[in-house]
């Protein structure tokens, strides 16, 4: 019995933690916090699903594990925060900021991130099936052994990006750059490079690196 009842008030514990405030965000899921700040927060594991986070400030929020499955963070400045293991698929993450943003085995099934700057952030290892980073800045972020598969990455700046060991079947690249970008070892199948800036690439077909210099 005694037992039982702490359990109960680690359960009790856990649930208040979880429900708590910060800065008048109510930490739970399908939360509403327009232009909140959070800033360094200490979100870890917290349910976020569903919740809106539209232009608030998370710049180095500790976010590892949560769960933003669903979660509106358009606009959201995400600078130098802690992602790793998050659950973000489907998530709405366009026109953010997340330079220097860790997002380490991540799950991004399906994400917009559509005109997101992720320059210098970590993706190693992250789950892009199907994502839409139409438009993003890339410049140096890494995607080393990322599951990229079907993702768009169209018209995105990916200069400098690390593509090492990363599965890129079928990925969109019309008109996007990826001067210095290292792809070797990637999965490169079903990827047309012709309207790709692939000068000093490393790891890209240099037959439709010739054809883009024709073409100009």
């Amino acid at each position: 019995m005694n037992r039982q009842i702490i359990l109960l008030v680690a359960l009790f514990a856990v649930n208040s933690a979880m429900a708590k405030e910060i800065n008048g965000c109510a930490i739970r899921s399908g939360t509403l916090c327009v232009e909140m700040n959070l800033q360094g927060a200490n979100l870890q594991g917290a349910d976020l699903a569903r919740a809106v986070f539209l232009q608030s400030d998370l710049s180095g929020a500790n976010l590892q594990g949560a769960k933003l499955l669903n979660a509106n963070m358009h606009l959201a400045n995400l600078n130098r925060a802690d992602l790793k293991g998050a659950m973000l698929d489907e998530a709405d993450l366009k026109n953010t900021t997340m330079v220097d943003a860790k997002l380490n085995q991540a799950h991004l099934h399906g994400a917009r991130l559509k005109s997101t700057d992720l320059t210098r952030a970590d993706l190693t290892g992250a789950q892009l099936q199907g994502a839409d980073l139409s438009g993003a800045n890339l410049t140096m972020t890494r995607f080393r052994d990322a599951q990229l598969q079907r993702a768009d990455l169209s018209g995105t700046v990916m200069t400098n990006a690390d593509f090492r060991g990363a599965n890129m079947k079928g990925v969109k690249l019309d008109n996007a750059t990826m001067q210095g970008a290292d792809l070797r070892g990637a999965i490169l199948d079903e990827i047309d490079f012709h309207k790709v800036n692939t000068v000093g690439c490393l790891g890209c077909p240099t037959l439709n690196r010739s054809i883009q210099e024709v073409a100009k």
